[in-house]
């Protein structure tokens, strides 16, 4: 069985398709394709095609996963839970990670970290809903410990920019339904009352 075309696919210019005897029989993404060094002309046994049509599902997979992680950071555990979805074998499954773990698009203290800091940033909220918020994507506790630090002021900071903000909507003029607003945000009674207080 001979290799008859290898052609760059007009929808997908990060993938090729392999003719063999004229047919199309699978896709590679140049990176596998580089990799397996086929060529036009070359010869094939039906065993070979078979474990190249293996090879161009896995790799589909992979850039699949490269995708999944490229729309913004994801925890291990959400990668492998989004991998176990799409039905990838245990091997695979391994394979991937190990690969993405590689080229560093899998790190559980950096990704911490940045939801750490986009969420102060973008929508403050206190260290124990942080901290649940991470624990749902199965991020270690000393890794949450460690990227939610120990600065007691990065709490207060958070809790007095919530206020300032809900404080401007009529429905949280109520000092009771703003307390209990931020008791769901997790911050104690105590830290509540005496940052209401200074306001």
């Amino acid at each position: 069985m001979k290799i008859t075309g290898i052609k760059q696919q007009v929808k997908r210019p990060d993938r090729y398709s392999v003719f063999v005897e004229g047919k199309y029989s699978f896709s590679l993404s140049e990176t596998a394709l580089l990799d397996t060094k086929l060529v036009n002309g070359q010869e094939l046994t039906p065993k070979e095609v078979r474990e190249y049509k293996q090879l161009s599902t896995d790799d589909k997979l992979y850039n699949l996963a490269l995708g999944y992680v490229a729309l913004r950071p994801r925890s291990k555990w959400e990668i492998e839970f989004y991998l176990e979805r799409k039905k990838a074998s245990p091997a695979l499954k391994e394979q991937i990670l190990n690969k993405l773990s590689n080229i560093g698009l899998i790190d559980d203290e950096k990704f911490a970290q940045a939801f750490v800091n986009d969420r102060r940033l973008l929508r403050p909220t206190s260290r124990r809903k942080l901290s649940l918020e991470l624990r749902k994507k199965r991020v270690a506790d000393e890794v949450i410990e460690a990227a939610l630090g120990s600065d007691p002021a990065e709490e207060q900071t958070a809790l007095r920019d919530i206020i300032e903000r809900k404080l401007r909507q009529t429905k949280y003029q109520d000092n009771l339904k703003l307390m209990q607003y931020l008791a769901r945000q997790g911050f104690s009674y105590g830290d509540i009352k005496s940052a209401l207080q200074k306001e």
